[in-house]
C-alpha cells in the first residue's frame, strides 16, 4: 500500500514549525489510506483487535512495535486500526495457544524485576544492562523523573541460557572499563532497536527518511535538510512517540532526551543515513513529480 503527498507550490514557503501544514499532510495521508483500503479490508480498533488476539492493549502495542502484528492505516486522529485479515494471519501463525503470543511480548520493568528473571541481584543486572548485554524494548518515566527501562522477558531468559558465566564471577575487562568511565549503552541501544523496528515497517524512501530525521537533534536536522518544505513533509511522516511515552510535560521532557541521538559518532551515523535516504527519496520525487511517499 502506498501514499502520495503533493509538494507545496514553490511560491508558498511552508515552515516545518507550522502545525497546520503538518496536520494537512497527515490528514491527506489518512484520507488516501481510507479510500484505498477501507472498503477492501474491513478495519477494527485496538481494543477489539487486542481482544480477538487474547492480548491487552499494551501487549498489542508491543506486538505492533516488534513487527509481530501489522497495523493498518490509522484514523485521521492517529488511532491504530487493524485489518481482520491481519488478525487472522497472526492467529494462524501463532505457535500454540494464545498464551504463546503473550509470552513473546511479555516485559519486565526495572532492574529488580529483570534481575529476578535472571536469578541475579539488581546491581549485577544493572551492570550488565549498562554495558549493552541487553537491549531495552521500551521505557517508562517514574514519578521521580527517572528512566525505568523495559526488557523482553523471553530475551532475558535466552541470555541466561546462552551466557551463564556472565551471571556470576567478575565482570569482563571491557565492562569494567566502561563502568569506570560512567558509560551507559542503554539509551543508544534502545534508539538503535527502535529505529530498526520502524524502518522494517516501510520500504518507502520518504517514510524511512522521516524515521531517521526523528532521531537527529534539531540543529543537525536543519543542516541535513535545509529545504523547509522537505522538513514539513518529514515532520508529517514522522512516526508517533513509542508506546508508553509520557504525556506529563516534566516526564515528557526527560523522555525526549531518549529519542535523540547523543554521542557525536551516533549523530554522524544517523545524519549520514538520513542523507542517503533523502537521495533516494528525492530521486523518487523527480521521477513522479511529487514530493512525499508514493
Amino acid at each position: 500500500m502506498t501514499y502520495m503527498v503533493t509538494a507545496p507550490p514553490q511560491d508558498q514557503a511552508v515552515r516545518e514549525e507550522d502545525p497546520a501544514a503538518v496536520r494537512a499532510v497527515r490528514a491527506d495521508r489518512a484520507d488516501r489510506a481510507d479510500r484505498a483500503d477501507g472498503a477492501a479490508h474491513p478495519l477494527v480498533g485496538s481494543a477489539q483487535a487486542a481482544g480477538e488476539l487474547g492480548l491487552t492493549r499494551g501487549e498489542l502495542a508491543r506486538a505492533v512495535q516488534l513487527g509481530i502484528v501489522r497495523a493498518g492505516p490509522p484514523t485521521t486522529g492517529g488511532a491504530a486500526r487493524f485489518a481482520r485479515a491481519e488478525l487472522a494471519r497472526v492467529r494462524a501463525a501463532a505457535d500454540g495457544p494464545p498464551e504463546a503470543l503473550r509470552r513473546r511480548v511479555e516485559t519486565v520493568a526495572g532492574a529488580q524485576a529483570a534481575a529476578e528473571v535472571l536469578g541475579v541481584g539488581p546491581s549485577r543486572f544493572t551492570r550488565l544492562a549498562r554495558c549493552g548485554h541487553f537491549t531495552p524494548v521500551g521505557y517508562r518515566i517514574n514519578r521521580y523523573r527517572a528512566v525505568v527501562w523495559l526488557y523482553l522477558t523471553a530475551e532475558l531468559r535466552e541470555f541466561a541460557e546462552r551466557e551463564p558465566d556472565m551471571l556470576r564471577g567478575r565482570a569482563p575487562a571491557e565492562d569494567r572499563d566502561l563502568l569506570a568511565a560512567k558509560g551507559d549503552l542503554r539509551p543508544r541501544a534502545w534508539r538503535g532497536r527502535h529505529v530498526g523496528l520502524l524502518l522494517r515497517r516501510t520500504a518507502d524512501p520518504w517514510a524511512r527518511a522521516a524515521v531517521l530525521a526523528g532521531v537527529l537533534p534539531e540543529d543537525e536536522l536543519r543542516a541535513a535538510v535545509p529545504d523547509p518544505a522537505e522538513r514539513t513533509v518529514l515532520a508529517a511522516l514522522a512516526p508517533p512517540p513509542p508506546y508508553g511515552h509520557p504525556q506529563v510535560p516534566a516526564a515528557a521532557a526527560v523522555a525526549e532526551g531518549l529519542l535523540r541521538a547523543g554521542p557525536p559518532d551516533e549523530v554522524h551515523w544517523y545524519r549520514t543515513s538520513l542523507e542517503f535516504a533523502l537521495t533516494g527519496a528525492r530521486g523518487q520525487s523527480k521521477s513522479t513529480g511529487e514530493r512525499g511517499p508514493t
